[in-house]
């Protein structure tokens, strides 16, 4: 009998280690909120510097600017012509319905 129950115990533990190492692994792939946002101002900003590289990539943050519109700001990192230089880019957007508004640009030399 207590044979019976140290074989039962070691099957119990194979089984409990094969399900722990082979179970699908659940991960998400949810985006952060701003990721829309984000895929926006790099599209705009390649159109509005088409020979540019976009090298670096910077979420700053999201700010209301009224009770209904927010902004969320991004600063790009961009290479054109042996020359690198920042872009400021807000994208404006209804806070409840995140209907595109506006964009905005701003370059800065660092």
């Amino acid at each position: 009998m207590k044979h019976l129950y140290t074989r039962l115990f070691i099957c119990v533990g194979i089984i409990t280690i094969a399900l722990f190492i082979y179970r699908p692994f659940s991960i998400s792939h949810a985006q952060p909120p701003y990721a829309k946002w984000g895929k926006l101002a790099v599209q705009k900003t390649k159109e509005k510097y088409p020979q540019a590289d976009i090298i670096d990539y910077l979420h700053i943050g999201r700010r209301p600017k009224t009770v209904n519109i927010s902004v969320e700001k991004f600063k790009l990192w961009l290479r054109e012509n042996g020359r690198e230089f920042g872009v400021f880019v807000d994208v404006e957007f209804e806070t409840k319905t995140e209907k595109f508004l506006n964009i905005y640009f701003k370059e800065t030399p660092r």
